[in-house]
């Protein structure tokens, strides 16, 4: 149990600025054991944000408490996966060929195509916050707890999205300096046992149809970006997991907002 908790905190400090007890060991080998924890550092980036919306909520209106909490999350993951989206959207909406899309990824310079990416991404995932909170749809007691119960379910559950692909697809970055590389092994079964529970658990915070409904457009989402992943490079780096979370992350509260229409259309 030691050995696992250790694990964790590597993964927590991998993946968040959070600091990590300094009994904790690092090495390459541990980190890359690491990643079956990756979807419970989602429970806590999760926690984080429904917690702080919660507060921001009580005095403020509730889109403002939805900008603020993210603020807050992105702060806590250091832009970690944003970036990569970027990246990503530079890369792949600018590159013709396998070597210049990974060129371009590789820079750290932000172009057009990560800008305009990164900025309706954050305007997507706000209104999509903003939308649950007037219909209050992953939970009946009020959109306080909908939104909340949305982040809980939304980061640990697009967290197992990113972590299916390093099981699922190789590695194409062949420069050991890139800190992804660390990550780049396929799951063991308990492994990956441990990831799909930590991700999938949160489901039970939401009515089975809501659930369904996150759950759904999560898959549709990843098995979207890994099929073009492989067409485009034959694999996954870093950038493109983190893509894979912040896509998913949106997926799962388009699928909440999605779920009661769906109900009602299929009621009527």
């Amino acid at each position: 149990m030691r050995y696992q908790l250790e694990l964790f905190f590597t993964a927590l400090g991998f993946f968040t600025r959070l600091p990590v007890p300094a009994w904790v060991p690092w090495s390459p080998e541990r980190l890359n054991h690491a990643a079956r924890f990756f979807p419970l550092v989602g429970w806590v980036v999760g926690a984080v944000g429904a917690a702080s919306y919660t507060v921001f909520a009580l005095v403020l209106p509730a889109s403002l408490a939805v900008i603020l909490s993210m603020a807050v999350t992105i702060r806590l993951t250091g832009a970690f996966h944003e970036d990569g989206f970027a990246d990503s959207c530079d890369g792949l909406g600018g590159g013709w060929d396998k070597a210049q899309v990974l060129a371009i990824m590789k820079d750290s310079r932000i172009g057009s195509y990560g800008t305009i990416g990164m900025v309706l991404m954050l305007m997507a995932k706000a209104a999509a916050l903003v939308e649950l909170t007037r219909l209050g749809a992953t939970a009946p007691q009020g959109t306080a707890a909908g939104v909340a119960a949305a982040l809980l379910v939304a980061h640990p559950l697009s967290r197992l999205a990113a972590t299916s692909l390093i099981h699922l697809l190789p590695y194409v970055r062949q420069d050991d300096s890139a800190k992804s590389r660390q990550l780049a092994r396929r799951l063991t079964p308990m492994e990956l046992a441990i990831a799909g529970t930590c991700g999938l658990l949160p489901l039970a915070l939401l009515a089975p149809a809501e659930a369904l409904g996150a759950l759904v457009a999560v898959v549709a989402v990843t098995v979207w970006a890994a099929r073009l992943f492989v067409r485009r490079l034959g694999g996954y780096t870093g950038d493109l997991l983190g893509a894979t979370q912040q896509l998913a992350e949106l997926a799962a509260y388009l699928g909440l907002l999605a779920a009661p229409r769906l109900a009602a259309l299929a009621a009527a």
